[in-house]
């Protein structure tokens, strides 16, 4: 029974409380910060639109959750952001879930707590101005949980939310989550032998149940923000995320999640989220990522598989994601696949999307060691401004260098079946699409069309194969506007280049060959394309 007198004393002893915290400089990360308001709404529909994909993919719905509600205030709660309520949220998720499921509800006001575990059959829901406020002491999520850290198994930290094997699970609301995560980001910088330990202990195949890291003896891993694990049918709705420790949403092993109409914040005034990835979907299956608004230190959608040996040993791909109508701003990709790509990531689409501020547009990233095939994706009706790197990047040189070429083994990744098309960049500080493989295991089958790029640089591809650029315009001072080395079956059609570029196309390696450039204006005669002296005669043809 709800004691309302008992209620309005605590809350009036808590607003003084919360007046003199904030007199003195001392809440939240020891300073007054500003407040961060969400958006009114991101413009969303309210039903989710039908799923229409170039691959096999269900029609996604929200979680069925019983509607019966549990405040969490009849459970103990206490508002003012002084007084830890972990018991209480806990407690109402308990009773909730004996009912049979329903909405555990955060109202209007500041609550503070440890880590929340969910289990089947459970809606968090934050009302209009409600928000949670996640504790900084590291032992409030403690014990240790089986968890992912940078896509390697282990125990460490509970996430701030976290849930294991369930199903039926969601995130909704038009409140705020606050991760005050400021405290444990020194452990990015002064604690990387701690993850460095980590990826050691994947190399060398020792059990997961021994890979603790509790914060003894100094290990410790940073938690994720919101982190289920096994689990089905999940909802994350309208919800703020602010400043976590570590990724924001990562559905780990995780099958038919939504994610729309959330907004992400992991760099501005309350500082910069070491790695605060926004969307981390890691070996994952059916995933809906829609309506979201980016303002991330780090990726805004990073779409994961497992790391290395770790990686290969789960051997789980994910597969099946959709992005649509998103937006980010700052951060280092807008789309991104890997780099933990182990357990291969294929059948992606993602369309109708805006990044400004970002390094890349689209970004995939992958490296010797880490094996795993990316394949089957399409990025369509993407847009970017101000882009600090390469607009479009493929690369699979990310943690090692060209050369010595290796021999082909378990480990050794594939980038293959690529589509971009209308994707537009009207500022960008490097290539307008940079494409590196591996001089053992080429970038296959990729297909670019219709492209309008106002870049410093323009195409670059080393050891690909079976690459068609059609339409493409590119604005760029730079030279050569294309270079290609040891590229293979090139095709680049209706090309618009700048007309005072005295060099159009390079070609330099003696692997280079069955290289055509057509319908690109006058090459021939005002040769405009050089050849290096290693490339095979009649390798390239040209075109009127």
């Amino acid at each position: 029974m709800r004691l309302q007198s008992v209620r309005l004393t605590l809350k009036k002893t808590s607003a003084v409380l919360c007046l003199l915290f904030f007199s003195v400089g001392c809440f939240v990360y020891s300073q007054k910060q500003p407040t961060i308001h969400p958006p009114e709404t991101i413009a969303a529909p309210e039903e989710i639109l039908p799923i229409v994909a170039p691959f096999d993919m269900p029609q996604l719905k929200r979680p069925e959750i019983p509607t019966q509600q549990f405040d969490i205030r009849d459970f103990g709660a206490q508002e003012g952001g002084l007084f830890k309520n972990t018991s209480a949220i806990r407690s109402a998720i308990e009773e909730a879930a004996k009912a049979g499921g329903g909405i555990v509800l955060i109202p209007k006001g500041k609550w503070l707590t440890g880590a929340i575990h969910l289990e089947n059959n459970i809606n968090l829901h934050l009302v209009k101005d409600a928000e949670l406020l996640f504790s900084q002491d590291f032992d409030d999520y403690l014990p240790v949980v089986f968890s992912r850290h940078e896509d390697v198994e282990c125990y460490k930290h509970s996430a701030y939310i976290y849930a294991d094997g369930k199903t039926n699970i969601a995130i909704t609301g038009e409140g705020t989550l606050n991760g005050q995560g400021k405290p444990w980001w020194g452990f990015k910088e002064t604690k990387k032998d701690v993850e460095k330990l980590l990826y050691e202990m994947g190399s060398k195949g020792v059990p997961v149940t021994e890979r603790i890291f509790d914060g003894s003896n100094g290990n410790i891993l940073r938690p994720a923000f919101f982190q289920p694990m096994r689990c089905k049918n999940i909802l994350v709705e309208g919800v703020t995320f602010l400043y976590g420790a570590f990724w924001t949403i990562t559905p780990t092993y995780c099958e038919n999640i939504i994610v729309r109409r959330v907004r992400i914040v992991t760099e501005g005034p309350y500082g910069h989220t070491p790695n605060g990835d926004g969307v981390n979907p890691s070996s994952s299956r059916n995933v809906l990522i829609e309506h979201c608004e980016f303002d991330t230190g780090d990726d805004c959608v990073a779409i994961k598989a497992g790391r290395d040996n770790d990686g290969l040993r789960v051997n789980m791909p994910t597969e099946n994601i959709v992005v649509r109508h998103c937006v980010g701003y700052r951060g280092h990709g807008g789309i991104v696949i890997g780099s933990e790509t182990s357990g291969s990531v294929r059948n992606v689409y993602a369309y109708d999307c805006s990044f400004s501020g970002t390094d890349r547009i689209v970004r995939i990233k992958t490296a010797r060691g880490r094996g795993g095939v990316i394949e089957n994706m399409w990025f369509r009706d993407m847009r970017g401004d101000k882009i600090a790197m390469e607009a479009i990047h493929l690369n699979m040189l990310y943690t090692g260098k060209r050369f010595p070429v290796q021999p082909l083994a378990k480990s050794t990744p594939q980038i293959r079946n690529i589509n971009f098309a209308k994707i537009s960049c009207t500022s960008g500080k490097s290539f307008a699409i940079e494409m590196l493989g591996l001089p053992e295991m080429l970038i296959e089958n990729i297909i670019i069309d219709s492209i309008d790029m106002a870049t410093a640089k323009g195409i670059a591809c080393t050891d690909v194969k079976g690459v068609r650029i059609t339409n493409a315009r590119i604005t760029a001072p730079t030279l050569p506007i294309i270079k290609i080395v040891d590229g293979e079956d090139i095709a680049l059609e209706s090309m618009t280049y700048p007309a005072d570029a005295t060099q159009v196309l390079l070609v330099e390696g003696a692997k280079s060959r069955n290289i055509a450039i057509r319908k690109s204006g006058s090459l021939k005669s005002a040769q405009r394309v050089s050849l290096g002296q290693d490339v095979p005669a009649g390798s390239v043809e040209i075109g009127e």
